[in-house]
């Protein structure tokens, strides 16, 4: 049974439901070796170039690091106020330091923003000693913990993205990653946002976030920034306009002020090219399906999650619903169940489907009630037969 909703939207594209909006994103191009480009709300992939090649990531594994480090905090292994020790390898750490030595305690707090905003190398080797012994051990849990998340193309031999053979992760990987920061630990995501940490007045030079899109006033509140001659300049980014989320990363761009440039362009193809629509609220009836023996004659059909869509400036063909269902509904039947799927489908693009559950359940009817509806059902039958 197939009931067609009355939702078309003009140039519509669908939230969770296409993924990478391929079509559109060929307008975009983008002069980082690799990006990704990806609409939180939606679930939807808007750009991806070179995505899934491991390459070296610099500075912007610290967020690793980081995902470790706000883990141990979750599970009360320490707090903010907890101090860590310093050893000699983590005070001879060259590049961007917090210019730690083994006489300081650093909380992990300090350490947290020392990691961010300063890019400090010794105090991620402080963190990856503090929680594993050894920055090779804390390695291999960073690197079983990504993969857990779902982080394929990552493998890290070292807790600050020092230039190593063997230390690389993908733009996609990065980005899932940013993804996790965010949905995971939104009390600790806001020390992304952060512009300037000074640490005991040590490097008046070294005490602005690097983050060249924070304060451009597009929503910008993470994330992080890397560069070594390998890999060139690369940020993993995020934003916030008017509710909706992008999070991007660009790697293997040329100089600073690419990064900055293209990280802005980014920004605003991704929150002026595409704006995100309701199709369908959480909860809402989308169809009505017959039941068969049941205490009720019919249920309704919902999705266990709101329908979103992504409509892309410009697009002129619509986006169609369509409810798909065998029915009738033998009961008796759970809410929740799934019965069919919610087929959504754009002109040009793949057809994707969506569960499509009863939003009650229905017990069996009594034994006159089966009678009852076994009397319609042959009626609807005879009647049919007549018809035909």
């Amino acid at each position: 049974m197939r009931a067609l909703l009355s939702r078309v939207l003009a140039g519509a594209v669908t939230a969770a439901l296409f993924s990478p909006l391929a079509a559109f994103a060929q307008s975009f191009d983008t002069t980082a070796r690799a990006a990704w480009v990806y609409d939180v709300a939606t679930g939807s992939v808007l750009m991806e170039k070179n995505a899934h090649e491991p390459m070296p990531p610099a500075s912007m594994s610290k967020l690793m690091t980081l995902y470790m480090l706000f883990e141990a905090l979750d599970q009360g292994q320490v707090t903010l106020e907890t101090t860590f020790p310093v050893s000699t390898k983590a005070k001879q750490m060259g590049g961007s330091t917090m210019f730690l030595d083994e006489l300081d305690r650093p909380t992990v707090e300090e350490l947290i923003k020392g990691i961010i905003v300063l890019s400090g190398n010794d105090a991620c080797v402080v963190v990856a000693e503090g929680l594993a012994g050894t920055e090779e051990a804390f390695a291999r849990k960073m690197t079983a913990r990504a993969h857990e998340l779902g982080l394929e193309d990552t493998q890290l031999v070292n807790s600050s993205g020092w230039p190593a053979p063997g230390h690389v992760m993908s733009a996609s990987d990065l980005g899932k990653l940013a993804q996790h920061l965010v949905e995971d630990f939104p009390e600790y995501y806001k020390y992304f946002a952060l512009d300037t940490f000074d640490f005991d007045g040590r490097a008046p030079a070294n005490t602005r976030n690097r983050n060249p899109i924070l304060g451009l006033g597009v929503g910008a509140d993470g994330l992080k920034t890397g560069h070594t001659q390998e890999a060139g300049y690369g940020l993993v980014g995020s934003a916030v306009q008017d509710g909706r989320r992008v999070i991007f990363v660009v790697n293997g761009l040329p100089s600073e002020r690419a990064r900055s440039e293209e990280s802005e362009r980014i920004v605003n193809w991704a929150f002026r090219q595409f704006t995100m629509k309701t199709v369908i609220p959480k909860g809402e009836t989308v169809a009505w399906a017959p039941v068969w023996l049941g205490q009720s004659r019919r249920v309704a059909l919902t999705t266990p999650e709101g329908v979103n869509v992504l409509i892309p400036a410009g697009a002129a063909s619509g986006v169609t619903a369509e409810a798909v269902f065998n029915g009738p509904l033998e009961a008796p039947f759970e809410a929740g169940q799934r019965v069919g799927d919610l087929v959504v489908s754009v002109p040009g693009s793949v057809e994707s489907r969506l569960p499509l559950v009863t939003a009650n359940g229905v017990t069996r009817a009594g034994f006159v009630g089966r009678l009852q509806n076994a009397a319609m059902r042959l009626g609807q039958r005879a009647v049919a037969a007549v018809g035909g």
